[in-house]
């Protein structure tokens, strides 16, 4: 017999998850040009780059050498190799993750994540669909936007 607490936390679970508010989604293949099977991006990701990459996840702030990098050069897909951010459009944000204020022409894509009880707009690399991060809209001119991303979703390319 299931009581009344079981239950409605059960009913909750499934009422949040119904409505896209449960974060941890795993990435539609869907319409990319790249696509793999779930054990092909598992055997070619880390624990972590998998769940940042595929399951929508966040790495720990601070954490991404990336961060630090100020060499010239271009960030591409960790999952594909697409050529992504210009080094020109990164930044400090301060917030303990790689920062940038825009992409290449026609290297990501949006939508929406309303993961958290929060609405927020989700970047994903528009060729294979990993997670990148969040677009905020506290960014330096000439954008306004602060394209918040997980270094472990990123291969830094030197120029």
């Amino acid at each position: 017999m299931m009581n009344r607490r079981l239950f409605s936390g059960t009913a909750l679970a499934a009422v949040a998850a119904g409505l896209g508010l449960v974060h941890g989604r795993a990435a539609s293949a869907a319409g990319f040009e790249v696509t793999r099977s779930d054990a092909e991006w598992k055997a070619m990701l880390s624990a972590l780059e998998y769940k940042v990459m595929r399951k929508e996840g966040t790495e720990r702030a601070g954490s991404s050498p990336l961060n630090a990098e100020k060499r010239r050069g271009v960030f591409a897909c960790r999952g594909c190799d697409l050529p992504l951010y210009a080094s020109e459009a990164k930044y400090e944000s301060g917030t303990g993750w790689p920062s940038f204020w825009q992409s290449l022409p026609g290297a990501v894509a949006t939508k929406e994540d309303r993961s958290y009880f929060s609405l927020r707009t989700e970047v994903h690399c528009r060729r294979c669909g990993s997670h990148l991060g969040h677009i905020f809209d506290d960014g330096p001119k000439p954008t306004g936007k602060r394209h918040c991303l997980n270094g472990v979703s990123l291969v830094f390319v030197p120029a």
